[in-house]
Formats: structure tokens, sequence, C-alpha cells
């Protein structure tokens, strides 16, 4: 992991911008949907909401417990989602920094967090061999997906929303229909 966070232009490879938080390592970033707002979370449980183009620090809520391992905006830009070693899930207001709901999505260390095309759901990978699928708003558990052997390490909805992917520790990659069926598509 690095203490940096870089934006590069992937057309030309040059360094765009170089932002050194000062607080710990950055463990991931995401883009907001217009590219404007780059988010990043840190190992010592800080997100922190910048402008992509300055580097400028837009939001920066309170500093969680444990380490945030994954954030991901929403499709219309507003709400942010992260999650944590100790389970925990939180979506934020992505434009305040206020905490709009936390919850508990595993018993064990969550990896990943990703929104569906809609903003509708969330869907979560985790240490226990599962991924599960929220309400983003409510928070309410909609559907346990079991099936890997290992650690699910990432989520990824299809641009259409009804697929899910995920990716597992057990090497293996499995899709899953997000209306119904308990067993993946392959």
């Amino acid at each position: 992991m690095s203490t940096q966070a870089k934006v590069w232009d992937a057309a030309t490879g040059r360094v765009m911008l170089t932002w050194e938080p000062g607080i710990g390592e950055v463990v991931d970033v995401a883009f907001s949907p217009d590219s404007k707002r780059l988010a990043l979370a840190g190992a010592g449980g800080w997100l922190r909401v910048c402008d992509a183009a300055t580097g400028e620090v837009l939001v920066a809520p309170p500093q969680q417990g444990c380490g945030i391992l994954s954030v991901a905006f929403s499709p219309d830009g507003k709400r942010l989602a992260t999650c944590q070693p100790d389970g925990m899930v939180r979506v934020w207001n992505a434009m305040t920094g206020l905490e709009l709901k936390a919850w508990e999505a595993h018993a064990e260390w969550v990896a990943c967090v990703a929104f569906s095309p809609d903003g509708r759901r969330l869907a979560t990978a985790s240490d226990d061999r599962t991924a599960r699928l929220w309400d983003a708003t409510t928070g309410k558990l909609l559907r346990t997906l079991k099936g890997h052997g290992e650690s699910v390490r990432a989520v990824v909805f299809s641009p259409d929303g009804r697929r899910l992917a995920t990716a597992s520790d057990d090497e293996t990659v499995k899709v899953w229909d997000v209306a119904d069926g308990p067993e993946p598509l392959f």
C-alpha cells in the first residue's frame, strides 16, 4: 500500500495530481460518476472526498475506529458506501460527510462494497465466504450468496444491474442472477 494517491492521464501516462493525505495508507479510491471528485479510503479508518483536479479536500467525515477497505460512489454521486474489517458497512452523504446509515453486514471482514447501477442495492464481499445484497437506503438484507470455498474479495454489478460477479481467494469467479436463484449462473 501507499501513502499517496495519484491521478494519471490515461492517454499520456502523465501524473496529473499526487495527493498525500499525511494520515496513513491509502487503501482504495473511487471517482464520482462525473469524474469531478475522488474518494480516498485509508487503513487508519479515514475517508476523504477531494476535488479530482486540485486535490482540495471537500469532505472529511469523522475517522472510524478501524480501517476502511473499500469505497464506492452511488451512480448519482450523492452517496458513498464504505466497508471495514469489523464487518461494518456505512453509507455517507458524499457532499457533506454525514453518515446516513451504518450496519453490521458480516461477522467477519468486509473486503469490498459496490452500488448497483440504479443505486438501490449494495453488494458486499466478506471473509465469511459470502457476498450479500442489501437495500442501500435501509440496510435491509435482501440475499446472501453462498458458493465460494474461501474469502470473497470483490463484487461488481453488470451494467444492467441484473447480474453480480464475485471473486474469491478460492481462485474462482462466480456470476449470480441478482433477482433470484440460490446458485450461481456459473
